[in-house]
C-alpha cells in the first residue's frame, strides 16, 4: 500500500501503486471543494481489528497531523464515532467540539469546524469522509453542505465497491498519503520586486506547507537561495522549524486563519540564534516572515495555551525550551521528532480519556492506545495488588505465557515490579542487559531492548504496578520520566476508582440474575421467550426487566419494564417494582389497577425515582388481551401473514410520577400463529439516531424473521445489539407467539 516517506512529505499519488489511493484522493479533494473546505481526508478501516487509518489527506501539512494518522474505532473522537455509529458527525465550531469531544480539542485547540461522514454500502463500512473548514459560531452546518458530503461520500463507497469487486485492496495499510495541491504561483513580477526589497524575510507556502516564492532578504538569513528551497516543505527545507516545540503554532496557524507569532532557535548551522517567525495565514495559503531575535521574553508554547498573566520565571522557561531545541538529536531524525510532538499531545488524551474509563480493562485499554504510541512502547502490563500479592491485570505485546510465572507473587519477592511498589519509585532500564544486572537471573522475554517500571499509587495506597517495554535500547529523559511519573499516579486513580466500580457490577448483576426469571411458565396455546443483556458502557448493569406470571383465572401477564439509572440501586428498585407487579397479578387485579397500584408504590417507595411499564394479560385459549401502557415503547404485533405493526396502545405517564395518574386500556386480539414483541428502550436507541428509526427497524427485523422456533427469533432480534461493543444501555425483549386455541 501506498506510504508517505519518513520525513512526512506529501508524495504524488501518481507514484502510488495502489488504485485505491487514486480513488481516495479523488474524493478527498471534490468533497472539499464542495463543502467549502480547506482539507480533507479518508480515513480506511485496517486490516488489525478496531483500527482506521488515514489514508490520504489533503489541504493540510501532512505531518503536523502525525498524531491523528491512527484511530482505533472505540476512542471518543468524532472519526471513530462516525464510523461505528454509521452517522455523519457535523461540528461547526470550536464549541460544539469542545462540547462533544473535548479529547479532539485538547491537542488541536484551535477555531475550526469539521465534518465526519462514513463512508458505507450497504452493511459495509470502509472508511471515513473527513473535511476541514472554517468555523461558523453558533451556525450549524447546513443541509446543503450535509447532502453535498453525503453525496461525495456515496459516491466513494460505490468506487470502493467496484474496486474491491475487481479485487483490490480497500483496506489500508502504512502511513498516508499526502495529495498536493497545485503548484503555488510565484505572483507579479511587481510585487517579487517590491518584496525583493523589504529587509524582512518573505517566504510564502502553499497549504500543504511547501515554499513557493522566497524574497533576497530570506535568502540572505537563511544562506540559502531561493531554487534550493522553491517547491519543498518548509520542514525539509528548514529542518529546525520541524522541531516538536513548534507545531503547534503551525497548527494554529494552517487551521485557525488567525496570524501567528513566535520565537524560533536555528539548528547547527546558525546555533544560538534565535529568530521572530510570523504566520499570516489565508485560504490560497500563508505567508512566513522572519526576522532576528533577542533570547524570547517567554517561552515557545501554543498562543491557543498562553495565559499573559501567568507568573513565570521567563529566563528559566526559555532556558529550557533552547536546550531542548538544540539538542543535535533534533535534527538528524524528524522521525523521530515527529513522532516526539505525538508524546506531546497522546498525555493529555491519556488524562481526558481516563476520566471517561470506568471499569479496570477499560483503563488498560486507554493505557495501552494512548500511552503506548506516545513513547513508542511495544510491550504493556498491569498489575493489581491483592492481599499483598500482585496479580497480572492486563497484558499486550509478551509472548504468549511469559508473564503467568510472575502472576500473584507476594510483596516480599526481589522483582522490579515489586519494589517499584513498594519503594514508590519507578525504575528505568535503558537496555536489558542493565536489568539483568540490577536483578541477577530475573527471566527476560527479550535479548534487546528497554523497560519501565511504575508504581500505581493512588492517594497514598498502593493500587498496583505498570511495566512498560521497548523493543530497542533507549534512554529516559528528565521530562520523560516526570511525564511518566505523573501518568502513573493518573492510571493508578482510574484503576482504582474502577475497582470500586467493578464490585459495585459484580453486586448489581448477582442481584440482576437473582431478580430476573430464571424461566418462564409453559402453558397450552402459547409460547413465550425473553432475552435480556446488559449495557456495555458506563454502569452497564440496569433496571430493565420482564416477566410472564400465571394468575389465578388461567389467563397470563406479560410484562416488560425499565428503571431509570444503572447500577445496584436500578437492580433493586426493579426486584421491588417487580415483585409488585407479580403480587398485584396474582391477586386478580385488572391490568389498570396493576400499573396504577405499582405506580403508588414506586411513589411511596422512592420519591423522584421513575420507571416505564407495559402490562398486558392474555387469554391464551381465546386471545384476546387487555393492556395498559406507562410511558413505555409501544410493542409490535407480527400477523400471520407476515405484516408486522407498531401497536397504538392508550397510556399514562411513567411510573413514579404522578399519584393522580390513570392509565388507560386498550384491548385487541392474537390470532393463532401471531407473535407480540416487548422491548425496552436499549434496543431501539442509539445516540444521534432517532427513537422512530430504530423501531422501524426492529418492525422490519421481525417481520423478516420466521415466526417459529420463537427462540431463533429472539436471538436474531436482539443480535445486532449483543455484537454492539459501545452498547450504552441494558435491553430486555419479551416475545409472546400464540400456538392454538379458538380460531
Amino acid at each position: 500500500m501506498a506510504r508517505a516517506d519518513s520525513a512526512g512529505a506529501a508524495p504524488d499519488t501518481t507514484d502510488a501503486p495502489d488504485a485505491t489511493a487514486q480513488v481516495l484522493a479523488r474524493a478527498a479533494v471534490n468533497a472539499m471543494e464542495a463543502v467549502g473546505g480547506y482539507a480533507a481526508g479518508v480515513y480506511l478501516r485496517s486490516p488489525a481489528t478496531g483500527l482506521l487509518l488515514m489514508a490520504v489527506f489533503t489541504g493540510l501539512p501532512l505531518q503536523l497531523f502525525r498524531p491523528w494518522w491512527r484511530m482505533q474505532v472505540n476512542r471518543p473522537y468524532p472519526v471513530a464515532e462516525a464510523y461505528r455509529s454509521g452517522q455523519a458527525v457535523h461540528l461547526p465550531d470550536a464549541e460544539s467540539a469542545m462540547s462533544r469531544f473535548p479529547q479532539l480539542m485538547a491537542g488541536l485547540p484551535f477555531p475550526f469546524g469539521s465534518l465526519y461522514q462514513p463512508v458505507t454500502a450497504g452493511t459495509e463500512r470502509f472508511g471515513v469522509l473527513v473535511v476541514l473548514r472554517e468555523a461558523t459560531p453558533g451556525i450549524p452546518v447546513g443541509t446543503p453542505d450535509r447532502e453535498r458530503l453525503r453525496r461525495a461520500a456515496e459516491r466513494l463507497a460505490a468506487d470502493l465497491t467496484a474496486l474491491a469487486a475487481a479485487g483490490a485492496r480497500v483496506v489500508w495499510e502504512g502511513d498516508p498519503v499526502g495529495v498536493p495541491a497545485p503548484p503555488p504561483e510565484a505572483g507579479a513580477e511587481g510585487a517579487r520586486r517590491a518584496a525583493d526589497r523589504l529587509a524582512q524575510a518573505v517566504l510564502s507556502l502553499d497549504r500543504e506547507g511547501r515554499i513557493g516564492y522566497v524574497n533576497t532578504a530570506a535568502e540572505d538569513l537563511l544562506g540559502l537561495d531561493g531554487p534550493h528551497l522553491q517547491g519543498r516543505l518548509l520542514w525539509e527545507a528548514l529542518p529546525w522549524l520541524g522541531h516538536p516545540a513548534y507545531e503547534d503554532h503551525f497548527r494554529a496557524g494552517f487551521m485557525s486563519g488567525e496570524p501567528v507569532h513566535f520565537p524560533a532557535r536555528r539548528g547547527r548551522h546558525a546555533p544560538g540564534q534565535w529568530l521572530s517567525v510570523d504566520l499570516y495565514p489565508a485560504a490560497d495559503g500563508v505567508t512566513l516572515t522572519l526576522g532576528t531575535s533577542a533570547k524570547p521574553a517567554y517561552a515557545p508554547e501554543s498562543p491557543a495555551r498562553r495565559d499573559p498573566d501567568a507568573d513565570v520565571d521567563a529566563d528559566v522557561v526559555a532556558d529550557a525550551v533552547a536546550d531542548a531545541v538544540a539538542d543535535a538529536d533534533a535534527y538528524a531524525d524528524l522521525d523521530a521528532s515527529a513522532d516526539e510532538a505525538s508524546a506531546l499531545y497522546r498525555p493529555v488524551a491519556l488524562a481526558i480519556a481516563l476520566t471517561e474509563a470506568v471499569t479496570a480493562r477499560q483503563v488498560s485499554a486507554v493505557v495501552t492506545e494512548e500511552l503506548l504510541p506516545a513513547f513508542g512502547g511495544r510491550q504493556l502490563a498491569i498489575y493489581l495488588l491483592d492481599e499483598r500479592h500482585l496479580h497480572l491485570a492486563w497484558e499486550t505485546g509478551f509472548p504468549q505465557g511469559f508473564l503467568n510465572r510472575f502472576d500473584g507473587v507476594s510483596l516480599d519477592v526481589r522483582l522490579p515490579g515489586v519494589e517499584t511498589l513498594t519503594t514508590g519509585r519507578p525504575l528505568f532500564f535503558e537496555s536489558m542487559q542493565h536489568l539483568a544486572a540490577a536483578y541477577p537471573g530475573i527471566p527476560l522475554d527479550a535479548d534487546v531492548g528497554a523497560r519501565a517500571f511504575l508504581p500505581l499509587i493512588a492517594s497514598g495506597r498502593p493500587v498496583g504496578s505498570c511495566i512498560l517495554g521497548f523493543d530497542s535500547p533507549r534512554g529516559f529523559s528528565a521530562e520523560e520520566r516526570t511525564v511518566l511519573t505523573a501518568l502513573a499516579g493518573l492510571i493508578a486513580q482510574a484503576l482504582a476508582r474502577a475497582r470500586r466500580y467493578d464490585s459495585e457490577v459484580e453486586l448489581a448483576r448477582g442481584l440482576q440474575s437473582a431478580l430476573l426469571p430464571h424461566r418462564l411458565p409453559v402453558r397450552e396455546h402459547v409460547d413465550t421467550v425473553g432475552r435480556y443483556l446488559p449495557g456495555t458502557l458506563g454502569m452497564d448493569v440496569g433496571g430493565d426487566w420482564y416477566d410472564v406470571v400465571e394468575t389465578g383465572a388461567g389467563l397470563l401477564a406479560l410484562v416488560i419494564g425499565d428503571v431509570q439509572g444503572h447500577g445496584v440501586a436500578a437492580a433493586a428498585t426493579m426486584g421491588q417494582l417487580r415483585s409488585a407487579v407479580r403480587a398485584f397479578a396474582l391477586s386478580g387485579s385488572t391490568p389498570e389497577q396493576v400499573v396504577s397500584g405499582t405506580n403508588q408504590l414506586l411513589i411511596d417507595l422512592d420519591p423522584g425515582q421513575f420507571a416505564s411499564c407495559c402490562y398486558m394479560l392474555l387469554d391464551p385459549a381465546s386471545g384476546s388481551v387487555t393492556a395498559a401502557r406507562a410511558g413505555h415503547p409501544q410493542p409490535l404485533l407480527r400477523h400471520p401473514d407476515g405484516r408486522t405493526e407498531v401497536l397504538d396502545l392508550a397510556g399514562g405517564v411513567v411510573l413514579g410520577i404522578d399519584p393522580e395518574a390513570s392509565y388507560p386500556l386498550t384491548e385487541l386480539r392474537l390470532t393463532t400463529g401471531s407473535v407480540l414483541a416487548l422491548y425496552t428502550d436499549g434496543l431501539v436507541e442509539k445516540p444521534g439516531l432517532d427513537i422512530d428509526v430504530g423501531v422501524e427497524r426492529l418492525r422490519k427485523a421481525l417481520e423478516a424473521a420466521r415466526p417459529s422456533p420463537l427462540t431463533e427469533t429472539a436471538d436474531r432480534l436482539i443480535s445486532e445489539a449483543g455484537n454492539t461493543a459501545d452498547r450504552p444501555d441494558d435491553i430486555a425483549l419479551l416475545l409472546a407467539s400464540r400456538t392454538g386455541g379458538d380460531p
